[in-house]
């Protein structure tokens, strides 16, 4: 295959994306900087990250004397459809791992 800027041979490179285990097919020409993603191997990426959960790096707050706290990011909200004065249950099935659930 031949790069259509400056008709040089494209290289088939395998390209790691950010939180995904598939990796996408690149052609990149070595010599300028035209590169392309193969279409399939794009959408099962986009698949992917799709389906990976919501993953945010919270911080644990002082709420009063024993309590602590944490704020839920917009994003987080905005995900579940939280609403003020909605309840949730929050559950500790080992010590690493809570899970809260939404009615």
């Amino acid at each position: 295959m031949k790069c259509p800027k400056c008709d040089s041979n494209i290289k088939k490179v395998e390209v790691s994306v950010e939180g995904a285990e598939n990796k996408v097919v690149s052609y990149q020409c070595p010599n300028c900087d035209y590169f392309e993603f193969e279409p399939i191997s794009s959408k099962k990426v986009v698949e992917e990250l799709r389906e990976t959960p919501l993953k945010i790096k919270q911080t644990i707050v002082k709420l009063s004397k024993d309590r602590l706290g944490i704020y839920l990011n917009s994003h987080i909200i905005r995900s579940l459809n939280l609403k003020k004065g909605e309840d949730i249950y929050v559950s500790v099935p080992d010590k690493k791992h809570i899970i809260l659930e939404v009615e």
